[in-house]
């Protein structure tokens, strides 16, 4: 099989098993536990904390750890709602999001929350001007992902944060999952960050919330001490310490990968172009990690299953999307249901292996043929 889902999950970095395997032998004791060994794991847990705060430019105390990006965007969302419910209950976001943020969204209008959605341009950028106009005093969260799973369109994430701080008793969250060890990754106008290892390289089963020292939460665990007042439950040095070492490889390495994905990307393309019936979702402001496309007349789930019989593994939408839906980012940048039914993702690494994209060519150019009956 040939694996071009990368966006969904990664395989994880021989470094980071290593790293963590170690921690998990090393570090046995309750970091909270009041005994030399209890002190010796705080301390390494502290340690770890501050150099991934610093790899992020940020203060350790606004580290937050969860169980991974889906958690901690519920954490992010439902927390601060909650707990600035007295300022108002209007919040903004996107149809672009994960659906750990829609979900979460969701689940606070039916408790009387307002939600209004962004339009997004032709580019899959949202509308600025939208943004302001729908922009009120008791607006009290924006929510918007830096890259979204399904185009990979990267948002202005810093023009917004700057046109937010006009708006005292607003908050700035951002998803940055997609984001993180891909692109460099700017949150200086952000009020909270949420983002997961297992897409760079890392562990599942963990995540970090970046939140500003100045912003308040209502937490989703009760009870239960921790490394902070936000979130409970035992600290886990050795999934920190994995977060760590995978986001200091993904950083190390970023600009010679990201070059190399941009190579392949340009290929893929070039070669999709030549069919007559395939369009290319994914615009010029998508990253190159990922590539959506529709093939004309033929459903997502009819040409994915063809491609799989042929050794290929590609997703439709995100990994956590509701099944037998239309693409919302897609339908919300191409306005055509169809097209958005019919959509597609690649997603390439810079473990991508060029005689694997060969395949993918192979694969693809018999299932065109097969499933079109046409060039």
């Amino acid at each position: 099989m040939f694996y071009f889902d990368y966006a969904a999950n990664t395989p994880v970095d021989p470094a980071v098993i290593e790293c963590f395997s170690e921690e998990c032998t090393r570090h046995i004791a309750n970091p909270n536990s009041s005994h030399f060994l209890g002190r010796e794991a705080k301390g390494r847990m502290e340690q770890i904390t501050k150099q991934i705060a610093g790899m992020l430019e940020v203060n350790m105390n606004e580290i937050i750890y969860t169980s991974g990006a889906s958690e901690a965007n519920n954490l992010a969302i439902k927390g601060l709602a909650h707990a600035q419910r007295q300022l108002g209950k209007h919040i903004i976001s996107t149809s672009l999001e994960h659906s750990s943020v829609s979900g979460a969204l969701t689940f606070l209008q039916s408790q009387g929350y307002e939600i209004d959605l962004l339009d997004v341009t032709s580019e899959g950028i949202i509308d600025i001007q939208h943004l302001q106009e729908l922009l009120r005093k008791d607006t009290i969260l924006v929510s918007i992902c830096y890259v979204d799973s399904e185009l990979g369109v990267q948002q202005p994430i810093e023009e917004i944060g700057k046109l937010l701080k006009e708006y005292p008793n607003c908050y700035f969250h951002t998803d940055a999952t997609q984001a993180m060890g891909k692109i460099p990754v700017h949150f200086d106008t952000v009020d909270m960050m949420t983002f997961a290892p297992h897409k760079f390289y890392g562990l599942n089963s963990c995540g970090v919330l970046v939140k500003r020292e100045h912003v308040i939460l209502e937490p989703l665990i009760h009870g239960g001490a921790s490394t902070t007042m936000y979130r409970s439950g035992t600290p886990d040095i050795a999934h920190a310490a994995s977060i760590e070492k995978a986001l200091e490889i993904a950083l190390r390495e970023m600009e010679s990968r990201y070059a190399y994905v941009d190579r392949l990307k340009g290929d893929v393309i070039k070669t999709l172009s030549t069919y007559s019936k395939v369009r290319i979702n994914s615009t010029k402001k998508s990253i190159p990690h990922i590539i959506n496309l529709s093939v004309q007349g033929v459903k997502a789930p009819i040409f994915v299953k063809a491609l799989e019989e042929e050794g290929i593994c590609v997703s439709i939408k995100s990994a956590c999307s509701v099944a037998n839906t239309p693409s919302r980012p897609v339908y919300a940048v191409t306005r055509d249901r169809k097209n958005a039914m019919s959509s597609w993702r690649i997603s390439l690494s810079h473990l991508t292996r060029q005689e694997e994209l060969e395949h993918f060519k192979e694969a693809f150019d018999k299932c065109y043929n097969k499933l079109t009956f046409g060039p």
